[in-house]
This record gives structure tokens, C-alpha cells and sequence, in this order.
């Protein structure tokens, strides 16, 4: 048996193997419902995780993107706020202390 919570429509919120405040029904282990969502849970937690991915890639792309029109003149650094001048310049100077290091190692990195 799991405990779980429900919200005012009767759809699963929260299962628990114990249980804790605010739980409002059971439920068995073996139940279709509790499957469903344990599914649906995961799914979501798999595009989640996969947003997050491109998240990072698109960071990337990004800051290529504020180089290049830097570097044409369509912009000036300085017009960037603050806060994204300085996060700019800390991935900057990571990036290329990771670059030193992997060459310290012989390591062929992007």
C-alpha cells in the first residue's frame, strides 16, 4: 500500500510509501491508477530533463550569438545589462581555463 494526496478533482499529487501530513487516501502498490501516474511522472521528468539539455546547448549558442554581433559592431558589450556582462565574462574565463587544462592533459575538447 502507498499513501497518498489528492487535490480537490481527485487526481494524485503526492505518494509516499509512509505516511505523512497531508496525505488524504491509500492506494495498492498494484493499482492501474498508481501506475498511470508513476508513468506520467516519468515522462515528464524525461522532457524535463531533455529541456534542460538543450537548455545548456542553447546557452552555448547564445553567447555566440552576443560575440558575432559584438564583433560587427550591431552591438557594444557595454549595452549589455550588468548582470549578463558578468556571466558572460565568468563562462568566458571557465571556458578557457578549461581549454588550458585540457591541453595540459592532451585532451582534444570542444
Amino acid at each position: 500500500m502507498v499513501y497518498v494526496q489528492r487535490d480537490s478533482h481527485g487526481r494524485l499529487l503526492k505518494v509516499e510509501y509512509h505516511p505523512f501530513e497531508g496525505m488524504t487516501d491509500t492506494l495498492a502498490v498494484e493499482s492501474e491508477e498508481l501506475r498511470t501516474w508513476l508513468t506520467a511522472r516519468e515522462e515528464v521528468k524525461a522532457r524535463l530533463d531533455s529541456l534542460r539539455s538543450s537548455d545548456l546547448e542553447l546557452v552555448r549558442v547564445l553567447e555566440d550569438v552576443v560575440g558575432v554581433l559584438v564583433e560587427r559592431g550591431v552591438i557594444r558589450y557595454t549595452d549589455l545589462p550588468e548582470a549578463a556582462r558578468l556571466k558572460l565574462d565568468q563562462r568566458a574565463v571557465a571556458r578557457a581555463e578549461i581549454e588550458g587544462l585540457s591541453r595540459l592533459l592532451g585532451d582534444e575538447q570542444d
